[in-house]
């Protein structure tokens, strides 16, 4: 073999197989199928994980565990330094008012507020949930908080 026809029959953008155009064309008649069977017949396609008939490697693996993850809640997650930039001093902070202001959007079980930031204005917040740290926060700057369902 020489370097200048290393490349040559080599086809990179090669045509696709026609198959049942005539006994010529070396793919006529049965169309590459074979003679009989399910596999010959029309509307065949191999189902997901087949394995030739052998067992499949999911049915063959042992199951076991379970998991709580479809009775979990999701919670909207907000910190008290995003109250503290978007609401007044005195305001009332609930899910319409959360809302309004694009902090909470979609669907969710409840909301929660954190502790991450500084909290210097008095607010009222009623929420499902917040964490010690954040109710202490609200509380020590003269807020209220209320758990709401």
């Amino acid at each position: 073999m020489q370097i200048n026809d290393v490349h040559r029959g080599i086809q990179k953008h090669k045509a696709r197989k026609r198959v049942g155009r005539g006994i010529g064309s070396g793919h006529g008649k049965t169309a590459g199928r074979g003679d009989k069977g399910h596999s010959a017949h029309s509307g065949h396609a191999k189902r997901f994980a087949f394995e030739g008939g052998q067992k499949q490697a999911f049915r063959r693996v042992a199951k076991f565990g379970f998991s709580n993850n479809f009775f979990t809640r999701r919670m909207a997650e907000i910190n008290v330094s995003v109250l503290e930039a978007r609401f007044e001093n005195g305001a009332v902070v609930d899910e319409a008012a959360l809302r309004e202001k694009g902090l909470v959007k979609g669907e969710w079980d409840g909301i929660k507020i954190l502790a991450k930031g500084d909290l210097t204005k008095k607010l009222t917040v009623k929420v499902t949930d917040f964490s010690a740290g954040a109710e202490a926060k609200i509380k020590a700057v003269g807020g209220s908080v209320e758990r709401v369902h």
